[in-house]
């Protein structure tokens, strides 16, 4: 069982290690609000893959095939949200910092995050894959198995964000100019953009 979690963190951490539109939305919210928002952000890419590795873990196959027939709308729900979230941050303007802690509430910024995130109902297809490869039926005898690699899962992509964004934050927060933040809301807006056109693209 402990082996079992284990791999289970391994798995989380590298699936979201890769820097994806929550990378740098991770990225970008560490560095203009702060480690408790830059967190929160992670985290909420952690529980939506949570949810999904539930979901196939116990075999709810009407729920998965219903997400994955609709993936169409869904993914280009999320990729019209990336949009807006692109052009919201290419002109939001930075923080000063003598205006202390962001008014941005924690829970939208897990949120947001979340739905994003969610929106990829083709990530149930990799969790199948990942239960598939660990030998894990949809059997009631198998059903603690899968809440473990879940949780361990979803702990060590939690891991990866609490690093990320705690690196960002700790380190550059403080360091960088009104200007600068700016260049950075700037780029990283475009760069969400270019995830969001080309997530509508691939409809």
């Amino acid at each position: 069982m402990l082996a079992l979690f284990i791999k289970g963190l391994i798995i989380g951490f590298a699936i979201a290690a890769p820097v994806g539109p929550i990378g740098v939305l991770c990225i970008q919210r560490s560095l203009h609000d702060g480690f408790k928002i830059g967190l929160m952000t992670g985290l909420g890419a952690a529980l939506a893959d949570g949810t999904y590795g539930l979901i196939a873990g116990f075999g709810l196959t009407t729920l998965s095939s219903l997400l994955i027939g609709h993936q169409f709308w869904i993914r280009s729900l999320g990729g019209l949200f990336l949009l807006y979230l692109g052009i919201k941050l290419f002109l939001s303007p930075p923080r000063e910092k003598s205006a202390g802690n962001s008014d941005r509430s924690p829970w939208h910024a897990l949120g947001t995050t979340y739905l994003l995130t969610i929106t990829n109902p083709a990530t149930i297809l990799s969790f199948v894959a990942i239960f598939a490869g660990f030998g894990l039926s949809q059997t009631s005898s198998d059903y603690v198995h899968a809440i473990v690699l879940v949780l361990g899962i979803t702990l060590g992509s939690a891991i990866w964000w609490m690093l990320l964004s705690g690196g960002v934050a700790f380190i550059l927060h403080h360091r960088l100019s009104p200007t600068v933040m700016k260049n950075i809301n700037r780029v990283s807006g475009i760069i969400i953009l270019i995830f969001g056109i080309y997530a509508l693209s691939m409809q």
